[in-house]
């Protein structure tokens, strides 16, 4: 069972190993504590039926939260993505809100992020989170994959729409005073001469 606690994503195991040893998080292990220890992650039936059957063999909290501490120093250096299923939350369908996940993974990134999207909206508000982390992990390189799209009706030449953006995104979007590398698809927006790489801005 400590295997299914061990396959975590990274940052819902940290949040474990806080909520035992914190005893935020203590037996009977039910589903509904451990969703609130863990803020709504998906797979609380199953971290709660793991956790149980631990303890009935006389495992405690304090126990887990130590070894999954050790078992994660010793992963530490292996690349291994963490895979996450986000969107609406609709009853039936484990899947947990998309900003919620965002802010997760951005809190806990240490050394690289990639993040692509195809529209984002409220950029002071999307990107806050992400320019702190920024600042306070200096080692922290973010690389940022936007959407560059011609509206209905706008004729302007196709550079001049990539000017337009990039000045709304650094002068009213990116709330911070580092800046992450941001690069965008040419085909997005149609140019009589496609240009042969994925431009940055």
């Amino acid at each position: 069972m400590i295997e299914q606690l061990l396959e975590l994503p990274a940052h819902v195991r940290e949040r474990l190993v806080k909520a035992l040893k914190t005893e935020l998080l203590v037996t009977p292990y039910e589903e509904a504590a451990v969703r609130s220890a863990l803020g709504g992650a998906a797979a609380a039936a199953d971290i709660g039926n793991a956790l149980r059957w631990l303890n009935d063999r006389g495992i405690p909290g304090a126990a887990v939260a130590l070894a999954l501490e050790a078992a994660s120093r010793a992963v530490a250096d292996t690349a291994r993505p963490d895979l996450v299923w986000s969107g609406p939350e609709v009853p039936g369908l484990h899947a947990r809100d998309t900003r919620r996940v965002y802010e997760e993974l951005v809190a806990s990134a240490e050394h690289s992020l990639w993040i692509s999207t195809y529209a984002y909206y409220d950029g002071p508000q999307a990107f806050k989170s992400l320019a702190a982390r920024m600042q306070a992990v200096p080692q922290l390189q973010v690389t940022l994959l936007l959407n560059i799209q011609r509206r209905p009706g706008d004729s302007a030449p196709p550079e001049q729409i990539v000017v337009r953006f990039a000045e709304r995104l650094w002068h009213h979007d990116w709330p911070g005073s580092r800046q992450p590398a941001v690069f965008y698809d040419p085909r997005s927006s149609p140019a009589p001469r496609e240009a042969s790489s994925t431009p940055r801005l």
